[in-house]
């Protein structure tokens, strides 16, 4: 599968189908939304899930719940307040009784006040705390997982889900829960206050529930779905855009504008079509919650204004019974509006519970032991490993990793063939042996295996006797040097990337480094030398300084074994041959394991290893497989002539 496309748009799931029988669209909404009803426990999980992000700030979010129920009463108090002042104030005219209803106004009023600031502060600060959190937690999680999960999952999705989802999600925490408990007190405070104004007239008031829970209903039930799909949709923008942009010289290279700008659009046409269903739906249902509360309250004026020419009922009765339908008919609206939000802010908080929810398959056994400082001996007994595609068992009795490529939806993987095939294979203690074999041998696969990257499905992989699947990863991986064929360089200065490896290097260590590769020369006539600004991945640098700054950097680390898949593959020949010298320095006293197709390379391996589907076909010295006439004879040959050519 493609890097960012996922399925193809095609199949992707229609957004609201306007040719589609409005029975039957209702039948799919209604199916879905059973389906989710049966899902309550997930939704409770993702609660908790939100709960524990707010545990470690449960002093002040208690006070904060604190302040809100101060400014929801201080709220109330007006309607109550009102009907007190004309009935008992004005009408007969006592003044000290009006003169103290308006002191506890003015009193109410500055509760408001206080509670409302103390309630935003302790509120804004608990969310941006808690965010905080699951953001260092959410990257956390990413350092741990393995390889494979980043070659099944676009960067830009992940990077969505740290962006996007947890921006929707800050609308939740921040101020989608506060106006909930808001709403929801002020909601059953108004019930208690019209119920202790006037029973009848409240009743009246309260015939509209039913009316109201149905709308309420039915818009969850459609809008559910449709807010899950804006956040698939951003993240598919932003999955398209990350790599567009990654790839921008290749698209301009091949003049390639045009279609990565049909793309864009059509997933631009289908964010806009999941955010029009929300549109549509919210244009429904506010307007109808606004004209049932008019009604509601036209029906109380008519009843109640009755009641009030017939002396039933006071007059300051009946005003702050008027007064107080705002704060129940407010609720209701905001209670719908925020819907909408707590809707786009659960989509994203089950979309980084999926994230999180996705255990790393390529950890430390529960037993694992630091790896001591080693030799070097690597040894392959009986290794098979396979990548695999979805949708049939797993192969393989360890039945963690098998390459890695798991389907997201739990479908097991299964097996596409070996891509190394009981392999046995020993390397003793600073020697230096060449991969060779045609483009899908196994060469690259048995690097990875070495450091780590995979666990194979049969067979151990064995450094001075430790089975790597006994040992810590940190501690095997602070003991190997990497090189890969495309050298990946962080932005900051050269002399930053060259400290990746060791921190504590001194700006001697990082020359004596660049010196040994060849890199020196390239070096000194930076502008800054070691404290050039080499850019976002290098890009002031050539691919060759590129990689020659990798090979300094793997020497920096003075790792016990040094692994190069294709390091050599991106310098020319007049730099090849100053890399001769380097690489020399560089093996020495290591045991190295070079993938290369570079003829300089092979030939100072120690013992060339030829690798045909997954199998060792040959190995030897080059003198010995010339000799022999075998498959390197021939590989040999092409090679010579091609680098005649």
């Amino acid at each position: 599968m493609s890097g960012h496309w996922g399925p193809p748009l095609d199949d992707r799931p229609p957004v609201a189908p306007h040719d589609a029988p409005w029975r039957e669209r209702l039948s799919l909404l209604l199916a879905d939304s059973r389906r989710r009803l049966r899902g309550t426990s997930d939704r409770g999980r993702k609660v908790q899930g939100l709960a524990a992000l707010l545990r470690p700030y449960r002093a002040r979010s208690l006070v904060a719940f604190g302040a809100i129920l101060v400014s929801v009463a201080a709220a109330l108090a007006p309607a109550p307040l009102a009907a007190k002042a004309i009935d008992d104030g004005i009408v007969p005219g006592d003044l000290s009784t009006l003169n103290l209803v308006v002191a506890a106004y003015l009193l109410s009023v500055l509760a408001l006040w206080a509670s409302s600031y103390a309630q935003t502060y302790l509120v804004g600060w608990v969310g941006q705390r808690a965010l905080q959190d699951l953001r260092l937690r959410i990257f956390d999680h990413l350092q741990r997982q393995p390889i494979g999960f980043y070659e099944r999952r676009p960067a830009g999705v992940l990077i969505s889900r740290m962006t996007n989802d947890v921006d929707a999600l800050s609308s939740l925490v921040t101020d989608t829960i506060v106006t909930l408990l808001t709403a929801s007190l002020t909601l059953l405070g108004s019930i208690a206050i019209l119920l202790l104004l006037d029973w009848q007239l409240a009743l009246i008031v309260f015939l509209i529930f039913p009316v109201m829970a149905v709308a309420s209903l039915l818009f969850r039930i459609v809008s559910a779905d449709a807010y899950r799909r804006t956040r698939e949709t951003i993240g598919a923008i932003t999955a398209d855009l990350q790599e567009t942009l990654s790839g921008i010289r290749v698209v301009r290279s091949f003049a390639r504008e045009s279609l990565h700008r049909e793309r864009f659009a059509r997933l631009n046409e289908v964010n806009r079509a999941a955010n029009m269903t929300t549109v549509n739906l919210n244009a429904a249902y506010f307007p109808a919650v606004e004209f049932i509360s008019s009604l509601a309250t036209v029906m109380v004026i008519v009843f109640g204004g009755l009641q009030a020419i017939d002396g039933n009922i006071a007059v300051g009765v009946l005003v702050g019974f008027v007064a107080a339908l705002n704060g129940f008919f407010d609720p209701i609206g905001q209670l719908s509006q925020v819907y909408t939000t707590y809707q786009s802010g659960m989509a994203a908080l089950d979309k980084i519970f999926e994230l999180l929810d996705t255990e790393p398959d390529l950890v430390d056994a529960p037993d694992a032991h630091e790896l001591p400082r080693v030799r070097g001996e690597i040894r392959l007994e009986g290794v098979t490993f396979h990548y695999a595609r979805r949708g049939g068992p797993r192969d393989g009795d360890r039945g963690s990793t098998n390459g890695d490529r798991d389907s997201p939806n739990g479908a097991a993987p299964a097996p596409v063939g070996p891509a190394l095939d009981d392999v046995s294979l020993t390397i003793p203690p600073g020697q230096t042996i060449a991969l060779v074999g045609a483009t899908g041998a196994g060469k690259s696969t048995l690097a990875k295996l070495v450091a780590r990257f995979y666990d194979p499905a049969r067979g151990r992989v064995l450094v001075d006797g430790h089975d790597l699947c006994e040992v810590t990863m940190r501690s095997l991986r602070s003991q190997l040097g990497i090189v890969p064929q495309e050298a990946f360089l962080f932005s900051g200065t050269l002399a930053e990337n060259l400290r990746f490896a060791r921190e504590d290097a001194t700006d001697e260590q990082l020359e004596q480094a660049a010196r040994a590769v060849g890199a020196w020369d390239f070096v000194e006539r930076l502008p800054e030398g070691l404290d050039t600004e080499i850019g976002e991945r290098g890009v002031q640098l050539s691919a060759g300084q590129r990689q020659l700054v990798a090979l300094a950097r793997a020497l920096v680390a003075d790792p016990r074994i040094l692994i190069l898949d294709e390091a050599t593959s991106n310098v020319d020949l007049h730099t090849e041959l100053r890399l001769e010298q380097g690489l020399r320095r560089l093996f020495a006293g290591r045991t190295a394991i070079v993938v290369a197709h570079r003829l300089s390379t092979i030939r100072q391996a120690d013992r060339i290893v030829v690798l045909e589907h997954g199998r060792i076909a040959e190995q030897g010295t080059h003198d010995e497989l010339i000799e022999a006439g075998g498959a390197y004879a021939g590989l040999y040959s092409d090679w010579a002539r091609q680098a005649a050519a």
